[in-house]
């Protein structure tokens, strides 16, 4: 809904607040473009979480915190409030062991032979092999007839299958193949199917011919299910000799994309597949202070604001989430919109304010880890030094610093009743031209407050084609607007502080379409828990009138199984989700306080 607001007759109260906060204001509308440079600048490196470009990067945030009179939260010493994540895996020395009937066997270690997936259980297994040509499985809901293991039988056994999609098939098949081509989707659906582990090879007609793929940078702190490595095509070799074929031969008859060419049986050998990964945890730190109520806050209803904004970007782009194009191969991604412009936000929202009498506590927050997940805001709210209860409202601010033809995004508006009204009179000064969403369901921040019933908002002043890239730099923001939402802010802000009546927080429905895999059309509700490191999938919420909410489903309970597909981790439920159709009931099981239950969940059409 977009939406402009007219010029309104003010009252006296609200002359008098935009006055006030225009004077704060002065001294401080020229420092964004520092903190914005600053932030942006090579020598913070992008800010990757646990990285020493996020150091400096709260070093610089905990000076300007001091400078401007802020504290460090009540029975807190230091303004870092740190949180630990899962930051990449390697492997721990896996091997492999390739035993004939006849009696006598090959054994292949080393990184150049053999590496885990970073995806891989931690764990030995042993079997027949099987081969399952590219490993790929499209679901029926596609129409399109692709299945690897049509035909096979490869219960307790080893898969051995072939990288990426067929390398001949024509563009459509291409496309409809690539889509179910990642190495997730292959090792769940050996998985389902009963297998013990998964080889996978890079054939000699493919990109990288013969050579092991690389471990991927991986935040999920829990495995597969299933053992899992790449082998070099040498390591290979002697597999598919034992079957009397070449692996060149065997991927040429695969690769013209017809889908009634077989896998097949290898005989008289057996493999014995040992994993080793280890997951690399690494300590992100969000950067959170206060400036104290004026007085007491005694009698004060809900006496805490709050405004944030995550600081942390993408580094180099090694991580996963990088638009970088080849040329742009780790190179610095600068962030300066995302979200150096909000972290400058929330800082000038603190210096105008630092100086007026408060009614109530301003809590400060610069998130680490939104980059890998949301991770920092979800630790503060999971465990919260300050009482979410006791929160009046939470506002948040990711990409503001490139407003085009006056627009600016604020999301999340209905969960308050109060929220238009306020943000129609704090604009009477401002003059944007607004856009309101009500939805909170944002792929930011704002999420992991609005699951915890906190009042919330979100600015955003639009995607652009820098977005996740390095050219994503300082000289491309709008300053002289990027003051004026931070204004406009600090006028919302202020009146929060000092309201005798706080936003009442509203659960708001599903209306609108936030995302997810493309061309996924069906909305099942659901809230992921990305930090968990549990077996399956922990909902972190559920949407209000959603199908997870009507099907019973609750925040903390944790869904193993969906239409008969067992779910270890965020990306089987991902992919889970191909198989289920709009309007037809499919069966959950899921553990709530260690016990399992079932229940039926009917997928609705996305709006």
């Amino acid at each position: 809904m977009k939406t402009s607001f007219p010029k309104l007759t003010l009252t006296f109260a609200a002359v008098s607040l935009v006055v006030a906060t225009a004077n704060a204001q002065t001294a401080t509308a020229t420092r964004t473009k520092t903190h914005v440079q600053t932030l942006a600048s090579d020598k913070f490196e992008g800010r990757l979480t646990g990285s020493n470009g996020e150091k400096l990067a709260a070093d610089y945030l905990i000076a300007e915190l001091k400078r401007i009179g802020a504290k460090p939260l009540p029975g807190m010493a230091d303004f870092r409030v740190p949180f630990t994540f899962t930051a990449g895996s390697k492997d721990g020395g896996s091997k492999i062991t390739i035993a004939h009937q006849k009696g006598d066997a090959s054994n292949f270690v080393g990184n150049t032979n053999i590496l885990a997936l970073s995806f891989s259980d931690t764990a030995q297994a042993t079997g027949a092999v099987v081969f399952a040509g590219y490993g790929l499985v499209v679901p029926e809901a596609q129409n399109f007839g692709y299945d690897s293991y049509a035909g096979l039988d490869v219960k307790d056994k080893i898969v051995v299958v072939l990288r990426y999609f067929p390398e001949d098939a024509d563009q459509k098949t291409r496309a409809i193949l690539a889509r179910y081509a990642d190495l997730r989707f292959k090792a769940q659906a050996a998985r389902q199917r009963g297998a013990k582990g998964m080889l996978v090879v890079t054939g000699p007609r493919s990109p990288n011919a013969g050579e092991v793929v690389p471990m991927s940078f991986d935040t999920a702190i829990a495995g597969s299910g299933l053992v899992a490595a790449s082998i070099r095509g040498t390591v290979a070799a002697p597999i598919f000799t034992a079957a009397g074929k070449s692996l060149e031969e065997v991927q040429k008859e695969l690769d013209s994309g017809n889908p009634h060419v077989a896998g097949f049986a290898i005989p008289n050998i057996t493999v014995t597949l040992n994993a080793n990964v280890i997951r690399q945890q690494q300590t992100g730190n969000n950067v959170v202070a206060y400036l104290p109520a004026s007085g007491s806050v005694g009698g004060i209803s809900k006496p805490w604001v709050a405004v944030g904004a995550h600081y942390d970007h993408l580094g180099r782009g090694t991580t996963g989430g990088s638009l970088a194009g080849k040329d742009e191969a780790n190179q610095i991604h600068h962030g300066a919109d995302d979200n150096a412009s909000g972290t400058a936000t929330v800082l000038a929202i603190g210096e105008a304010l630092s100086a007026q009498p408060r009614k109530r506590n301003l809590l400060l927050a610069f998130w680490s880890g939104e980059e890998l997940g949301l991770l920092g805001s979800n630790a503060f709210v999971t465990k919260p030094p300050v009482p979410l209860d006791q929160m009046a409202a939470y506002l948040n601010f990711d990409m503001v610093g490139r407003v085009s033809d006056n627009k600016l995004t604020v999301q999340a508006t209905g969960t308050s009743a109060m929220w238009p009204r306020l943000l129609e009179q704090a604009n009477v000064a401002a003059g944007f031209d607004l856009v309101l969403q009500e939805d909170p369901y944002q792929p930011t921040d704002v999420g992991s407050f609005n699951s915890a019933s906190v009042a919330c908002l979100t600015f955003f002043t639009g995607a652009h084609q820098e977005y996740h890239k390095p050219s994503d730099t300082s000289d491309k923001i709008n300053y002289e607007d990027l003051d004026r939402v931070a204004q406009f802010a600090t006028a919302i802000v202020k009146r929060l502080l000092d309201a005798e009546q706080v936003p009442q927080f509203t659960k708001v429905e599903q209306k609108t379409d936030t995302g997810g895999r493309a061309g996924l059309r069906l909305f099942t509700g659901t809230i992921p828990d990305y930090a968990s490191d549990l077996k399956g999938l922990l909902l972190g919420g559920v949407i209000g009138g959603g199908p997870a909410e009507q099907a019973g489903l609750a925040k903390g309970d944790v869904i193993v199984e969906i239409a008969g597909q067992s779910i270890t981790n965020i990306y089987d439920y991902t992919y889970a989700l191909e198989l289920l159709k709009i309007g037809q009931p499919a069966k959950v099981v899921y553990m709530r306080a260690g016990a399992r239950k079932e229940t039926t969940l009917t997928p609705a059409a996305r709006k």
